[in-house]
């Protein structure tokens, strides 16, 4: 008799099995998971050889709702070496189904989307994952660990999600409470520093603080991601002059991350100097996130384009536009 506990659960099988076998068992296509084994991944390639024991403890996890383009436009986003054409970044969580999770994506434009890895369901094994719906070879998923509140919840995700995929560029969020889910900066700087020694492309989640902002920057991140309010809020820009601040005295890519509720918004970010936007709530919970997600989308270019060409010079009083020489 084996007995193992999967996922928090006891299981029990008649005979002694591999990984590949007991995965086999409970319906699960090893392609798409990954797997802990008393706390320690085991590798795909392993899994025809590694035995299980009675007490075990196994992991399973997958990515859920929560590639590089081969030619990105000439004002490509770059974030560690890598090329995107689009500066906007999606969510793929509270969407009602994988469908429409996958048609305002398509909307969006965007060539990055941030997955969860949270376990795999047992009890529905062939029910159908995101990767099923996007396509790992044309967006290129960032795996972040959205709900850890310590450096050790978020750097033993993100292994296990480079163990899903293979993928090294990331998103770390390290949360101080649930209410307000506000970035716990000690902890946060703690993660990083042991992820990018860890070989991670680390682009982080923090506090709107420029000081903050410069140790991650300092530490090795790959890019900054100030909140505009707190996650999900959709209350906007909430510190301009701090974004400000961090835009001007960063060198790598300055990425809006949480609060934003419509297009005005994300253009304003854009229009601040940002390099880029992340949204999830507000395309997803929008009347029509289809929609809205062409809207961000137009939001972002136009911010974008509205930046380079430097806007006009606010003045007190009136400046007529038509020439004064030739007045009747």
């Amino acid at each position: 008799m084996l007995e193992l506990e999967i996922n928090g659960e006891p299981h029990r099988f008649n005979e002694a099995l591999t990984v590949t076998q007991m995965l086999a068992r409970l319906g699960l296509d090893g392609r798409k998971v990954a797997l802990e084994r008393n706390r320690e991944i085991v590798a795909r390639s392993q899994y025809d050889a590694t035995c299980l024991a009675s007490g075990d403890r196994i992991e399973i996890v997958h990515f859920v709702g929560g590639g590089d383009q081969a030619e990105a436009a000439d004002d490509a986003l770059v974030v560690a070496g890598r090329r995107f054409a689009s500066r906007l970044i999606v969510g793929t969580g509270k969407y009602k189904d994988f469908e429409e999770t996958r048609r305002a994506i398509e909307a969006s434009g965007a060539d990055v989307v941030t997955v969860a890895v949270r376990r795999v369901n047992l009890a529905t094994p062939g029910q159908p994952m995101l990767i099923d719906y996007l396509d790992p070879k044309v967006y290129t998923f960032l795996p972040n660990t959205a709900f850890c509140y310590t450096a050790e919840e978020a750097v033993r995700t993100l292994r296990l999600a480079r163990e899903a995929g293979g993928w090294t560029l990331v998103k770390l969020e390290v949360l101080g409470d649930q209410k307000t889910l506000y970035p716990n900066m000690p902890e946060t700087l703690k993660a990083a520093e042991q992820l990018i020694a860890d070989g991670f492309e680390v682009m982080v989640y923090c506090a709107d603080d420029p000081i903050q902002c410069k140790l991650l920057e300092e530490m090795g991140c790959a890019a900054i991601m100030p909140l505009a309010a707190p996650i999900g809020s959709g209350l906007g820009i909430q510190n301009p002059v701090g974004l400000r601040i961090i835009v001007e005295q960063t060198k790598v890519p300055v990425i809006v991350d949480a609060g934003v509720g419509t297009a005005s918004d994300a253009a304003v970010a854009m229009e601040l100097g940002c390099d880029g936007v992340l949204m999830n709530t507000a395309i997803a919970q929008a009347r029509d996130p289809i929609r809205m997600a062409r809207a961000m989308r137009l939001a972002v270019e136009a911010g974008r384009a509205a930046y380079q060409a430097g806007r006009m010079p606010k003045k007190l009083y009136a400046d007529p536009s038509s020439p004064l020489a030739g007045l009747i």
